[in-house]
Parts: structure tokens; C-alpha cells; sequence
């Protein structure tokens, strides 16, 4: 079964988290979607199946436009199945009981065809001989697990999973992962919503990355996890902490900055050695070097330090004539500079944004 998204949208009233999503989703395919918090990934989720109206665009289930007035919802219903982060289990219902409910109700299915799609369900999940237990009697994995045999109780085309693990203890987030992983291999079409990294890269054959009011980025794992091609995807991906700095003339408050500099690296709990070191190249190259040489300087320092790793990227984009720091005249900050990076790299070269010069380090944690 294919799955089209053709310029989807979703307004609120105070906030738009999906803004001109397209993507085709094809019959097998398993899509981890991760992405900072507040980016849309729950909403488009909700929004394919229907459990929230787009305020525009089209979803195509094979071609049938499901979002056109009068779609009957329950075609929708039995071939896209949904897995909650929060489970919603029927307390007053028993498991099995919560697995036969929708069969019969939906799928007309008879009552023993049911109970025993449901004992089978249960067997592969983990869970013979927890049918007549109340869902307050389970674990959180246990509840997410039965959750995903009620899914699976109506043989669904395609399964959306909307973060099944992050209401669990992590003691429990393994078992529910293990079950995902082997559903991931049946052929089933499938997209999770997920903050488990390592998870999403283990399962999936196409990843996407949601920012930014829709699909960012997405491509094969390799290419998401390994090597990026875009700037928010690289950051979220490295885990990385950024620190902006634009000085746009001759008497921008530098000392101030030197400030930033320290606050950044306190809220982001960063070793002193790191700091002193982003600190020194501000001062060894923005202040002592490039405010002397540039006659009017516009310059922009961004730091980007990796959690993942301890490193610290630190690009320094400024204008005028091509000029390398290395043929500065003060060959002390010059040496204080090589001193600190692992690699330190110029490049002379224009950009939409008017800088001519890149000076590149990488700072070791």
C-alpha cells in the first residue's frame, strides 16, 4: 500500500506544525521520524490517519484521497492501525477483551475467530496467560505491548507508532523495543515516531527529519545518522549546543560577548578546558587579529559543541580581501591558536551572505 502526502497542513490557531508536507510512502517501507520536541512529527502521524483533520492538503491511500468530505473513516480505520505512546488501554476491559473489541466491532469478525486472533497475538508478544488481566495489574511494557497486539488484532496495512516507548520506565523500554524490531521484519509498513536514535537507525530503511514545519530532511539511515547534508539535521543529530555571534562594526560590545561565551558554556555544562579554549579563539583571532586587519569587519563566530563527543566545531566568517590568519603579523595569537585546535582550516570564498573568508577549528573536549 502507498501512502502520498501532497502539500499537507496543519494550523492551530496560535501555531502552524505542519506546513506543505510532501512525501510518498511505500508499500513495505518502515520510516523512523525523530526531530526535536514540538516539530510536528505526533501531529503528521495523526494527521495520516485521520485522528486530526489536515486544514489542507491531501493524504492518497492508493490513490483514494482519504481526506475528501464524506471518506468513509472507517476504511481509513482498518487498514491504518495506531500505537499511542500512552497506551489507551480500556481499564474496564480485560487484555484479550481489549483485543477482540475492535475485530468484531469493525472487522465484523465472529467472537471465537476473535479470542483466538488475540490469544495468538498475545503468545507473540510475550504475554500467554496475562488474557483475562486487568491493564492496571500490567507493567508500562506489558500495557504497550498488548497495545501493539490490539493493533495488530485488526491486520492493518500500514502501523503508525507515535513514540511507544517514551512513557516507560527504561528498565521496560527494551522488551517494547524488541517486539517493534521483530514487527519491523514482517513487511508491514510502518512509521515511528521515536527519540531512540540507535532504535530508529536499527529498524528503519528511510528516516525522516521534521523541522521547521515539515519533512526536513530525510534519506537512508547511513545518510541521516552518518552524513547529514543539512545544517539543523548535522545539529540534532551530533546533539549539538550552538552559540551565534555577529559583530557588525568596530564598536560591538566584545567584552560582552566574552560573557556569552562563559554563559554558553555553563548551561551546557561544558569542561572549563572547553571554554577557555572557545574564549581564546575569540580573543586571539576575532579580537587580536581580524580587528586589526579588517578595515570595517563584519564578523560571525559560531560555536558548536557535540554532547556526543565533546567537540567543539568553531567556524569564524568574516569580510573583506582574502586574508589567512596564518599571515598575520602577530605571530603570538597565531601560535595560541594553533595550540588549542586539532584542525584549523582557512578558505578564502563568498557565500549568499556576502562573507569572503572561512577560518574553521575543531576544538578537542
Amino acid at each position: 500500500m502507498t501512502i502520498e502526502l501532497r502539500h499537507l497542513e496543519k494550523k492551530y490557531e496560535n501555531l502552524t506544525p505542519l506546513e506543505d508536507v510532501n512525501a510518498v510512502i511505500k508499500d513495505g517501507d518502515v520510516i523512523s521520524v525523530i526531530g526535536p520536541s514540538g516539530t510536528g512529527k505526533s501531529t503528521l502521524l495523526r494527521c495520516i490517519n485521520l485522528l486530526e483533520r489536515p486544514t489542507g492538503g491531501q493524504v492518497l491511500l492508493d490513490g483514494d484521497d482519504i481526506t475528501a468530505a464524506g471518506y468513509d473513516l472507517k476504511k481509513v480505520r482498518r487498514r491504518m492501525g495506531m500505537v499511542f505512546q500512552s497506551f489507551n488501554l480500556f481499564g474496564h476491559l480485560t487484555v484479550i477483551e481489549n483485543l477482540m473489541l475492535a475485530p468484531m466491532d469493525i472487522l465484523k469478525k465472529p467472537k471465537k475467530e476473535a479470542y483466538e486472533t488475540g490469544v495468538n497475538l498475545l503468545k507473540r508478544v510475550g504475554l500467554s496467560g496475562r488474557e483475562y488481566q486487568y491493564p492496571d495489574q500490567l507493567s508500562g511494557g506489558q500495557k504497550q505491548r498488548v497495545a501493539i497486539a490490539r493493533t495488530l488484532a485488526m491486520d492493518p496495512d500500514v502501523i503508525l507508532l507515535d513514540e511507544p516507548t517514551s512513557a516507560l520506565d527504561p528498565t521496560m523500554v527494551s522488551e517494547v523495543q524488541a517486539v517493534i524490531r521483530d514487527l519491523s521484519q514482517t513487511g508491514k509498513t510502518m512509521m515511528i515516531v521515536t527519540h531512540e536514535m540507535n532504535f530508529a537507525r536499527a529498524i528503519c530503511n528511510r528516516v525522516f527529519y521534521m523541522d521547521q514545519g515539515g519533512i526536513y530532511e530525510e534519506g537512508t539511515p547511513d545518510v541521516i545518522f552518518d552524513s547529514p547534508q543539512k545544517d539543523l539535521t548535522r545539529r540534532f543529530i551530533r546533539k549539538l549546543k550552538v552559540l551565534e555571534l555577529l559583530i557588525d562594526d568596530a564598536h560591538s560590545d566584545l567584552p560582552g560577548m566574552g560573557s556569552e561565551i562563559d554563559r554558553y558554556c555553563l548551561e551546557n555544562n561544558m569542561f572549563p578546558r572547553i571554554r577557555n579554549h572557545i574564549r581564546l579563539v575569540f580573543e586571539e583571532l576575532v579580537q587580536q587579529i581580524l580587528m586589526s586587519e579588517l578595515k570595517e569587519p563584519v564578523i560571525r563566530f559560531t560555536a558548536e559543541y557535540s554532547e556526543t563527543d565533546n567537540k567543539t566545531d568553531v567556524t569564524v566568517l568574516y569580510n573583506g580581501a582574502p586574508f589567512d590568519p596564518a599571515d598575520t603579523k602577530n605571530h603570538l595569537s597565531y601560535r595560541v591558536l594553533k595550540s588549542v585546535a586539532s584542525e584549523l582550516v582557512y578558505h578564502p570564498g563568498s557565500d549568499e551572505e556576502g562573507f569572503t573568508n572561512t577560518c574553521s577549528f575543531v576544538l578537542p573536549g
